[in-house]
């Protein structure tokens, strides 16, 4: 026998021939370089191409009764598991037409009865070898995808905590925020995947952007860094000399941002939904907002959705200044200043999903009084909020 018998990574191949005497000269020909399967009929041929282990190549009849070697092959190629096996076509029919139908259907090669043993083994080595080849790159491919899906994803998990780390050193300064840039950050993603399929929206709001805008929440206040504790806590009523310099927080934390950018070398998607963010959410839909005064349209959407969110949260949040707002009268006063403050369309979404805000409000409580106590306004607040707020048109 062959020495390569012995050899446990020897290649497999599955011989599917009709003809007793067929199989029998292709195990004496093949098995002491090759595992041999055999198959008399193709439904058999068909059930060993699946049964692990699989076989690294079919040789394959044509003529055959029942399901003849071209309806084996076609089957073959449509199945995912068996879909990549090179198929030999092994047959004495060698017209044109014959050679190119086998071709079409998948096949690799075709090889003529009554076959030539150094011909045959030749071409078995070649198309082994072709397929050891694609199977090594595939799965090197395979490997490579895998890999760089997990560095990507270790990439997204840095940067997601460097951002809620650079956001929560501006929300330490104000003990009262807590989780605040949480709770933000997943209104504007409620109220964008509600708004996704407005017509005034939705070329803006892909998948793509309502992720970047997720992650870019969270720097919105970044700005606050900037202004003095003794404005940003202070307890009392702001002067008007203190409040235009509590308005820079807009500017700084754009600042802030495009530094950053600036130092990295590149311009990130993110980033840029980041500064229009932290700059324009302080805008009013009536131009009557800071720091630029714009109106409408021309106040960038991430914008105006964070306008919303912040606006909610920090109703129903306790302050230094001011005691948490019930649901309920939070949702009228954002509904009331629809068309002033607020996007009216951004407005009607609220509406429309308030509970859910109420929910993420709940699930991000600052403290587990602030928990109890917003729980205990569920109740009350659903059944004090105005029919005409929960029943909006669309």
């Amino acid at each position: 026998m062959h020495p390569a018998a012995a050899s446990p990574d020897k290649a497999t191949i599955l011989v599917i021939d009709d003809t007793p005497d067929n199989l029998s000269l292709m195990q004496l020909l093949l098995r002491d370089l090759y595992k041999i399967k055999g198959a008399n009929h193709g439904e058999r041929g068909l059930e060993i191409a699946q049964t692990e282990p699989q076989p690294d190549l079919i040789l394959l009849d044509v003529m055959m009764p029942g399901m003849d070697g071209y309806e084996v092959c076609e089957r073959l190629k449509k199945n995912p598991r068996t879909a990549d096996i090179p198929v030999i076509f092994l047959t004495a029919r060698s017209e044109v037409e014959d050679v190119e139908k086998g071709f079409a259907l998948g096949a690799v090669d075709y090889i003529t009865k009554p076959i030539s043993p150094a011909i045959c083994l030749a071409r078995l080595r070649t198309h082994l070898q072709l397929k050891a080849t694609a199977d090594f790159l595939r799965d090197k491919n395979q490997f490579l995808e895998t890999e760089v899906g997990k560095r990507t994803r270790e990439v997204n998990a840095i940067q997601d905590v460097t951002i809620l780390a650079m956001a929560s050193l501006a929300e330490t300064r104000d003990a009262d925020t807590g989780n605040h840039i949480r709770r933000t950050q997943h209104y504007v993603r409620a109220l964008a995947w509600k708004l996704s399929s407005h017509p005034r929206f939705r070329d803006y709001l892909t998948v793509a952007h309502i992720t970047m805008l997720f992650k870019s929440a969270p720097l919105h206040d970044i700005g606050k860094v900037g202004i003095p504790d003794r404005i940003l806590l202070k307890k009392g009523r702001l002067t008007p000399a203190e409040f235009e310099i509590m308005k820079t927080h807009t500017t700084l934390g754009r600042d802030a941002i495009a530094h950053a950018e600036t130092a990295l070398g590149l311009e990130v998607a993110f980033l840029t939904m980041a500064k229009q963010i932290a700059y324009s959410h302080q805008e009013k839909w009536d131009g009557s907002g800071y720091p630029e005064g714009l109106a409408g349209d021309d106040i960038p959407i991430p914008a105006r959705l964070m306008a919303v969110a912040d606006v909610y949260d920090a109703l129903i949040s306790r302050r230094v200044y001011k005691e948490p707002m019930p649901h309920a009268d939070a949702v009228q006063i954002i509904q009331i200043a629809s068309g002033q403050h607020f996007d009216p369309d951004v407005v009607q979404a609220f509406l429309q999903i308030h509970q859910q805000f109420y929910a993420i409000a709940l699930t991000y409580a600052d403290s587990e009084t602030d928990l109890q106590r917003k729980a205990d306004y569920i109740q009350i607040s659903l059944e004090n909020t105005p029919q005409n707020t929960l029943h909006s048109a669309p």
